[in-house]
């Protein structure tokens, strides 16, 4: 992958140098220039998150809001203990604020807390996934800044219909999740092993009990006899 790219980025540079040289050259160094311009605008939107939630983490308002979401969580995430409740409302409120990198984090923690040594991933770390992609948002900083950074006269004008896109597609996404894992998760795995270890032509047979046979008549005239 790491030739592809290369590759691409070679024959598109060689490409704009022989066909226009002016121009890819402006075009560079504008581009640069508007990457370190965004890139400061994010910095400043980003590192004021995140001190807010290195303030809430010191303050205990995290352990506030992982009590909140609690109820939540325990439906979604029913195997998680504690600790990674805590890491996966931090995450979930990250998402709400529309910070994804700073989101990623507590994501990752949430994740490792989850891994127990198994050898697929569990229907919760797949649920985190699906809730850290379909992103549900209600204030999305990143977007409003990189609107702000480029000029933009109203960069809060999408917020009811990011709202209902990412609503949706969270929902969507929890559905989906709680399906396949009644065909695919952890419990019809564990039942298809079983059936697997069950020899298929074997057939359950109750036990047969021995009783005595009765004696006979003769032998009890002649026992009588010997007598």
């Amino acid at each position: 992958m790491n030739v592809i790219w290369f590759l691409i980025l070679v024959s598109g540079t060689v490409a704009m140098l022989f066909t226009d040289p002016d121009g890819a050259i402006r075009a560079m160094l504008t581009g640069s220039g508007n990457a370190v311009t965004l890139a400061m605008t994010l910095i400043a939107t980003y590192g004021f998150w995140l001190g807010f939630f290195a303030l809430m983490d010191k303050t205990g308002v995290s352990d506030f809001i992982a009590k909140i979401l609690k109820p939540v969580i325990r439906l979604l995430f029913k195997d998680a203990d504690d600790k990674t409740r805590k890491y996966i409302s931090m995450n979930i409120s990250a998402n709400l604020l529309g910070l994804g990198n700073a989101s990623t984090p507590m994501g990752i923690n949430a994740i490792n807390s989850m891994n127990k040594g198994a050898k697929y991933a569990t229907t919760d770390m797949i649920m985190l996934v699906v809730i850290s992609a379909t992103s549900l948002q209600l204030i999305p900083s990143t977007v409003i800044g990189m609107r702000i950074a480029h000029g933009s006269n109203a960069p809060t004008a999408f917020l009811l219909p990011c709202m209902l896109s990412t609503v949706t597609s969270t929902v969507v996404g929890v559905m989906l999740v709680k399906l396949f894992s009644r065909i695919f998760g952890e419990k019809p795995r564990e039942r298809k092993k079983k059936k697997a270890a069950t020899p298929s032509g074997a057939a359950f047979s109750p036990p047969v009990l021995l009783t005595p046979r009765p004696a006979a008549k003769s032998d009890l005239s002649s026992k009588g006899g010997k007598a």
